[in-house]
């Protein structure tokens, strides 16, 4: 008996030992053709035992990579597409990609706060640009707090850190004041409760009236067909 153990190691065990086998076989195939027609049929075998990916084009070739792969790059076949997949295309390393280098000064605020701030640094001066950088000091106190929930922080400390991120060129006025661009406008919600809660109000009055006038149409006719018949 022969234990499995003792057999060459999958390469690929998804495909099982009986598929490795037969492509170790068709290695040997002196004829072209036949060994060509072979292995087309190994494709076919292989491609059976996921038939939910037969109507992938991909796929196919997919397969053929495989079978190049199990049998060690040494079969010599022709794919559907003309490409041999060779070991050094597999071995391949990418190019080495070079890491962003960006020193900033405050990392809790994040590489994008300073990409606007010099955005800001760009514009003209107007109103456009201090309702911009009014938007850029908001953002920075609230992720200022994300990062920092025990310590208070207040307008002028990130007014501060605004200043020294644009080396004195973005800067906000006293009146400025950081919480109202973060908050919804309370108010505004309360009167337009109050709009709607007054509107529905006045709507059950009106069916309660004229459901109570209905009502009394109705009592009044009754009274009316009692006197009728007490005659």
């Amino acid at each position: 008996m022969e234990y499995n153990s003792q057999k060459d190691s999958l390469i690929m065990p998804e495909y099982g030992r009986n598929v490795q086998l037969l492509i170790q076989y068709a290695k040997h195939l002196e004829d072209p053709e036949h060994r060509q027609a072979f292995v087309e049929k190994i494709i076919n075998l292989m491609h059976q035992m996921n038939p939910q990916n037969k109507n992938i084009d991909e796929y196919r070739l997919k397969l053929w990579r495989h079978l190049f792969h199990i049998s060690n790059y040494e079969i010599e076949a022709e794919t559907p597409d003309g490409r041999i997949p060779t070991l050094e295309e597999v071995i391949k390393k990418p190019d080495q990609v070079p890491y962003p280098r960006f020193q900033a000064r405050f990392r809790h605020y994040g590489h994008n706060v300073q990409k606007l701030i010099n955005k800001a640094m760009e514009m003209e001066k107007g109103p456009k640009r201090d309702a911009f950088v009014a938007v850029i000091a908001s953002y920075m106190k609230l992720a200022y707090r994300t990062w920092n929930k025990e310590n208070f922080v207040s307008d002028e400390f990130i007014k501060k850190d605004l200043e020294t991120l644009s080396n004195g060129d973005v800067q906000l006025g006293d009146d400025v004041f950081l919480d109202n661009l973060s908050k919804p406008d309370n108010r505004r919600n309360f009167n337009h409760n109050n709009h709607n809660n007054n509107h529905h109000g006045r709507g059950n009055n009106r069916r309660n009236n004229s459901g109570g006038y209905q009502n009394n149409r109705g009592g009044n006719k009754y009274r009316n067909n009692n006197k009728k018949y007490r005659k």
